[in-house]
């Protein structure tokens, strides 16, 4: 773990005790007096973590916060303070500090502190670098897969990306329709401006017409001032319509008035506007039947349906598995720094013998917890302890499910060292949820 530690503080006799102590803890400090003199040290020599005092003579901590976040440095803040005060303590924390902390008074808590901001800056730069591995995330080349199928897809996307027709993804659930409409998107001559990526079945119908179209201010109660919806914010760009088979029948009408003219209006108002956008949408429904049925209208499939595109689920990628089995162990043993080389026989073969009704997303999920819970220096997964669900209908989980949710969420807590923010975004719900869970199962918090 990287141990660079800036220090600024002008006072000092201050200053230079507390450099001695953190260096007596293997910490590597550098001394500034003013924040003039801090930028020189950050342009050469990039700290992690930097203890700044919040009155200096050039200038003010709180301020000088924001200033470093603006760079985008990896780089965490403690404000370091002789008087606590609350309006500086929540204006730092709004301007990104790691934490406010008072002299003298919480000089015990400075070094855990310390350590748990060079964790978080680690993380993050692991997290760089594993982006920068993988290159343009969503590129056409970041899509893994040698199956005839795949390859067709992929074809097909290539082809129609540079032009501004409408295409319309079809597949299952976790195929990934939006990785393919970021790609599209990527190579398209529209990738200077916005890619804005929407979920339709995840809004009620008032919601979602709000969110899409916008509105105007008084249109309803709670509408207080003017919003611009989705639609106008991706104007000269892309907008990606995820589940647009879940859009209700009297907000599809709005959406072909967008694709035929390039019109809309705003709930609430009584004058057009007009966008110039292209539409990629996706759906796992059938939308012909869906047509037959009278959830979705004839004549908006035809006009979604310009450019059609078919993922194939997983099941139907045998081939692919070993490589993205491959590739997704790598990533999450990197992004935890754990040192998995590989995967078993037998958790490849149980990987290979299930139905995957997640496809890749739930591949993915299954990849991230067996690293999470790996001792091994390869990948080894017990089909009972995952859930994983062969192509045997006899197959059946044998456990109780309060009782594997309970103790997957003790292992996870114990992998994130009892940071709930990370345990909450490994298990992929929200901070509350766990907190809720936490109660229910007698967690201690």
């Amino acid at each position: 773990m990287s141990t660079k530690i800036l220090l600024i503080d002008d006072e000092e006799k201050l200053r230079s005790l507390l450099a001695r102590l953190l260096r007596l803890e293997g910490f590597t400090i550098s001394e500034a007096p003013t924040l003039k003199a801090a930028w020189k040290v950050i342009e050469t020599d990039e700290p992690d973590v930097i203890l700044c005092d919040v009155k200096l003579p050039d200038g003010n901590g709180v301020d000088f916060i924001a200033q470093v976040k603006q760079k985008h440095l990896p780089t965490e803040i403690i404000l370091l303070t002789a008087y606590g005060n609350i309006p500086d303590g929540i204006q730092a924390m709004k301007n990104g500090a790691f934490d406010y902390i008072t002299k003298g008074d919480d000089n015990n808590k400075v070094i855990p502190l310390l350590h748990k901001a060079l964790e978080k800056v680690q993380l993050q730069k692991r997290v760089q670098q594993l982006e920068s591995l993988v290159g343009k995330k969503y590129s056409f080349d970041s899509i893994i897969g040698k199956a005839a199928s795949m390859g067709n897809a992929v074809s097909l996307a290539k082809k129609v990306a540079p032009t501004d027709a409408t295409v319309l993804l079809l597949g299952e659930t976790g195929t990934g329709k939006e990785v393919f409409a970021q790609a599209i998107y990527n190579a398209s001559g529209r990738n200077n401006k916005a890619f804005v990526a929407l979920n339709c079945g995840a809004f009620t119908k008032d919601l979602l017409e709000s969110e899409l179209f916008g509105h105007k201010a008084g249109a309803f109660t709670g509408a207080v001032k003017d919003k611009k919806g989705l639609i106008e914010e991706a104007n000269g760009g892309t907008l990606f319509l995820d589940e647009i088979g879940e859009m209700p029948v009297d907000l599809q009408s709005k959406l072909l008035r967008v694709l035929e003219t390039g019109e809309f209006i705003k709930t609430g108002d009584t004058k057009t506007s007009k966008v110039n956008v292209r539409i990629i949408a996706a759906t796992n429904r059938n939308l012909q039947e869906a047509v037959k049925e009278g959830h979705f209208r004839e004549d908006l499939f035809y006009r979604l349906n310009v450019f059609a595109i078919e993922l194939p689920p997983l099941r139907e990628r045998k081939e692919d598995m070993q490589m993205l089995a491959e590739y997704y162990t790598r990533l999450f043993a990197a992004k935890t720094n754990r040192k998995i080389t590989g995967i078993s026989k037998e958790a490849l073969k149980a990987l290979q013998n299930h139905r995957w009704k997640g496809n890749t997303r739930e591949l993915k999920n299954v990849i991230e917890r067996a690293v999470i819970l790996e001792d091994g220096d390869a990948l080894s997964i017990e089909v009972s302890t995952l859930d994983l669900q062969t192509n045997s209908d006899s197959s059946r989980n044998l456990f109780d499910l309060s009782v594997m949710e309970k103790e997957h969420i003790q292992k996870v807590l114990a992998f994130a060292k009892g940071n709930k923010t990370e345990a909450a975004r490994l298990l992929n719900i929200g901070l509350t949820t766990l907190y809720r869970k936490m109660e229910e199962y007698g967690i201690p918090k």
